[in-house]
């Protein structure tokens, strides 16, 4: 049954349902992410390989990333860009094949949420531990636990609020776009009911653990973002569902969402990778962490600033 939701469709066929959406994609993931990550799937699919051993395997790879980005000679920098990269095709390649033969499950999404942060975290430690005799620039003063703090800014208080808010900002385009079906696009409600259905139930282990995570994730995505949650509640007060929304109103979201797609894109996997390759190559990794905290904010409370004003002038239309 999944050998015939690939077999006899043509490439170009199996890559365009294979992604989310032209708007949410980015550019190079749609000319080189995407087809590199068809062709493993494919290649995956013909093993018998099901999408979360490749997950597992981009963790791998990400850990041995970071391992490579510790020492500062070109050659293991060079292998550290080789392998991240690979950890990134498997990235895509699970989701595409999971797409491809509907072989999506709780353990898939867990897995999946939690495979980038492996990366980033071991990629942030190595380049801690990298830095930690080095000296300042400009100062005889080691980098030590200066750097430690830098990491600590850059990830959790940078990296993290960066990210979740795009993957927010891409659903939410996806929700007024294709409507409930073809989003993601979840509520703090929704995931602590789950949790309770949950309750006093044995062999859910990855289904508690993934609700229990992800309701938190979905309540500081709500907190964020107060001008969309008032929409989204005019929207179900006023139509129900967006899908009976008026069709010129979704085209007037859409069309305000659009320009901010490629600062959700920015804010997530390509620009970092390409930093970080740039960073360590020439031996400068702690640049990477004040571009994070600088440039990356930037950009980020921009983009927040701006899809907030859209939401209320849509919301005070209805």
């Amino acid at each position: 049954m999944m050998e015939d939701k690939i077999k006899g469709r043509k490439i170009k066929e199996l890559l365009a349902a294979s992604l989310k959406s032209k708007d949410t994609e980015e550019w190079l993931d749609v000319h080189f992410t995407r087809p590199i990550g068809l062709a493993f799937a494919l290649l995956w699919h013909k093993l018998g390989v099901a999408p979360n051993y490749i997950t597992v395997l981009s963790m791998f790879l990400g850990v041995a990333a970071g391992v490579m980005f510790y020492f500062t000679d070109f050659l293991h920098n060079l292998f550290g860009v080789m392998l991240l990269m690979l950890a990134n095709f498997c990235d895509s390649t699970d989701g595409q094949l999971a797409r491809l033969t509907n072989q999506k499950s709780m353990i898939g999404r867990c897995l999946d949420g939690f495979a980038g942060d492996v990366w980033f975290f071991a990629i942030y430690l190595a380049i801690v531990l990298r830095i930690w005799n080095q000296n300042m620039l400009g100062t005889s003063e080691p980098w030590g636990f200066y750097g430690l703090a830098l990491a600590a800014i850059a990830g959790i208080v940078s990296h993290m609020q960066q990210s979740s808010l795009s993957d927010y900002y891409r659903q939410i385009h996806l929700y007024f776009l294709k409507g409930d079906e073809g989003s993601e696009l979840d509520t703090y409600e929704a995931q602590r009911a789950e949790l309770e259905k949950l309750k006093g139930k044995e062999g859910v282990f990855w289904d508690r653990a993934f609700h229990s995570n992800y309701q938190n994730y979905c309540k500081s995505q709500e907190k964020r973002t107060p001008e969309f949650q008032k929409l989204r509640k005019t929207i179900e007060t006023n139509f129900r569902t967006v899908e009976k929304m008026p069709k010129e109103w979704k085209e007037e979201f859409l069309k305000g969402s659009r320009p901010l797609m490629p600062m959700t894109n920015f804010l997530t996997f390509n620009s970092r990778a390409i930093f970080i390759y740039i960073t360590c190559l020439l031996n400068i990794p702690w640049v990477y962490f004040l571009l994070e905290i600088t440039l990356y904010n930037i950009i980020y409370i921009y983009m927040h600033k701006r899809h907030e004003e859209l939401c209320e002038k849509i919301r005070l239309k209805l």
